[in-house]
C-alpha cells in the first residue's frame, strides 16, 4: 500500500508540474475488398465530425461509437498542431478523429513519442492557472499530456478556453481533448489497450 501511495503522490507532483504526437480484380473477394475499404474510407469522413458549436467540447469529437480496441493491432497517435486533429490509427488506418488543440507558439515539441505510465484523473498547476482532467502522459513523464479541455481552481471547465478546441492551438504545450474523448483516451490506457509504448507522432 505504501509502494501505490507512493507512486500516486510522485504521479500527481509530476502532472503538477505540466506545461499544461494491386492488381485490379474482378473476383467477389476483391470486390468485397474494395467495397469493405469504401465503407472505411466513409466512416471516418469529415461529415463524421461533430458540428463545433454549442457544448460540443463535452463531447466526443465524432458522431459515431469509439472503436473496440481489442480488435486492432498496431495503434499508434497522431497529432496535427496546425489541423487541430489527433487521429487514433491502427495500420495507417484512421480509427477515430478527435478535435484537439496543441501549444501556443511552437510549445509542443514535435517528433515520435510514446505513451507513458503517467495518467491522472485531475490535476491542476497554479502557476498558469489552470489544470484538467484525464491526463495521459506522452514525453517526460508528467509533463506532456493528453488532457480534457481545461479547469479552473474550482474545477470547472472554462468555457472561454475549451471553445478554442479544434480551432487553433491554445495549450502551454499539452494537447487538448474535448471531454467526452480525454476520459475514453484515459479510459483505454488505464485498461492496458492503449498501453505504454503506443507510438505518439506530433506532426507541425
Amino acid at each position: 500500500m505504501k509502494k501505490i501511495i507512493s507512486i500516486s503522490f510522485i504521479v500527481m507532483m509530476l502532472l503538477s508540474l505540466s506545461a499544461c504526437a494491386n492488381h485490379q480484380s474482378d473476383t467477389v473477394a476483391a470486390r468485397a475488398h474494395k467495397t469493405s475499404t469504401s465503407k472505411n474510407i466513409k466512416k471516418h469522413t469529415a461529415s463524421q465530425m461533430r458540428n463545433l458549436t454549442g457544448d460540443y467540447w463535452l463531447l466526443s469529437s465524432e458522431v459515431i461509437n469509439y472503436p473496440d480496441l481489442t480488435k486492432f493491432t498496431n495503434l499508434f497517435i497522431e497529432t496535427s498542431i496546425s489541423k487541430n486533429r489527433t487521429y487514433l490509427k491502427s495500420n495507417n488506418e484512421v480509427l477515430y478523429t478527435f478535435y484537439s488543440s496543441a501549444g501556443m507558439n511552437h510549445t509542443t515539441p514535435t517528433g515520435t513519442y510514446a505513451i507513458q505510465p503517467e495518467t491522472s484523473p485531475t490535476f491542476y498547476n497554479a502557476n498558469e492557472g489552470e489544470g484538467a482532467n484525464y491526463a495521459v502522459s506522452w514525453l517526460d513523464h508528467g509533463i506532456y499530456l493528453f488532457h480534457s479541455v481545461p479547469i479552473d481552481a474550482s474545477g470547472n471547465y472554462m468555457t472561454t478556453e475549451a471553445e478554442k478546441l479544434g480551432k487553433q492551438p491554445s495549450s502551454h504545450g499539452c494537447v487538448r481533448l474535448s471531454v467526452a474523448d480525454s476520459h475514453w483516451l484515459y479510459q483505454q490506457a488505464n485498461l492496458g489497450l492503449l498501453p505504454v509504448g503506443t507510438p505518439v507522432i506530433i506532426s507541425p
